[in-house]
């Protein structure tokens, strides 16, 4: 699992700096996630360096899929975190080189194929606001891109999130 690790460096750009760095490198933005780069935890944070790993929601032992709760309670049985909430605009500058999802689906009540989800907590409670970012590389167009889901939501063991490893490990 820790062989996908990376250290990322996040926050400290202000979030017209964000928008217009996201732009330069051509990176396409949804609704949902030009909602969420709208919330004030972009105008406030502190740039700090962060080590993260990508890994499936079987690697965390949840062969059958499982909830969003379950798959964070599960990454931290595993010493893994949720990521800071402004990380996956970084991921997405940090990670040009992305594979190219095997099709260009965008949205069907499930993570699309080649998505990683960057996995944080919630900005605000409910249903109807976006839950965070997943990155895409759709026919070679870069993407970051928002997503909603219950908490009762199923994902698949084959769903790829990213983590926080615990500082010191």
């Amino acid at each position: 699992m820790r062989s996908h690790s990376l250290s990322l460096r996040v926050g400290g750009l202000t979030r017209p700096d964000l928008q217009k760095a996201l732009a330069v490198a051509g990176v396409r933005l949804n609704a949902h996630a030009e909602t969420l780069l709208e919330n004030a935890v972009f105008d406030t944070t502190e740039a700090e360096t962060i080590d993260i790993v990508r890994c499936s929601v079987s690697d965390l032992g949840l062969t059958r899929g499982a909830s969003l709760p379950r798959i964070l309670g599960g990454a931290r049985e595993h010493g893994l975190l949720p990521c800071p909430p402004v990380t996956g605009p970084y991921l997405r500058l940090a990670t040009p080189d992305q594979a190219t999802a095997p099709d260009s689906v965008m949205s069907n009540g499930r993570a699309p194929t080649g998505a990683v989800t960057v996995a944080s907590e919630p900005l605000r409670v409910g249903d109807d606001y976006p839950r965070g970012f997943y990155l895409r590389v759709v026919d070679g167009q870069p993407w970051l891109r928002g997503y909603r889901c219950s908490d009762d939501h199923l994902w698949s063991p084959e769903d790829r999130f990213v983590f926080r490893l615990r500082p010191g490990t």
